[in-house]
């Protein structure tokens, strides 16, 4: 695992989610070559097995692979680097962080992330009923963060094309690639 990622990362990342089941494999091989994927499972007894597995895929289809909070995982499985979870303690290692307020922008860049995920944008299957962002708060937001800032909840590449005038030079989803 290199210790800074010094190629460009991806504009577009899928955020794997323990619900997506064997779906989790297709969704990997239909994302666009060279995009990026943070491995999410937090709590699954088969953790390490999936982690491995993402990996194979991510390389074979010229991905970067990123594992959620685990740098030892992360080492193991041969992954770019960290995702810091929002509110999470900063690790070695970290590549992108997540942020659902100002504060955990200051945060992600504090830690050293080169790009935060800022959510959620729309309304979004993952987390139903959590107050959404929209729009216009995540650019003014985006703007003054002082890091790369990526689009994330309820994302399409209809919907990133539009956040991208506010300010988003990535995006993240779960379900536009999961179905």
């Amino acid at each position: 695992m290199r210790r800074r990622h010094s190629q460009r990362l991806p504009e577009t990342w899928l955020f794997t989610d323990p619900r997506m089941g064997e779906a989790l494999w297709d969704a990997i091989r239909r994302l666009p070559r060279g995009s990026g994927i943070v491995l999410r499972h937090y709590d699954a007894t088969d953790r390490k097995a999936i982690a491995r597995r993402a990996a194979k895929l991510a390389r074979r289809y010229g991905h970067i692979l990123v594992v959620a909070g685990d740098t030892r995982l992360a080492r193991t499985v041969g992954a770019a680097g960290v995702h810091m979870p929002d509110g999470g303690r900063p690790v070695r290692d970290v590549i992108t962080a997540a942020s659902h307020d100002r504060a955990g922008l200051v945060r992600a860049r504090r830690a050293g992330a080169s790009l935060v995920f800022l959510s959620p944008v729309f309304p979004t299957r993952s987390h139903p009923g959590t107050r959404t962002l929209g729009p216009l708060r995540f650019g003014l937001m985006a703007r003054g963060a002082g890091i790369t800032v990526a689009a994330l909840g309820g994302m399409t590449p209809k919907r990133y094309a539009r956040m991208q005038a506010l300010g988003a030079q990535a995006w993240g989803a779960i379900d536009a690639w999961n179905e």
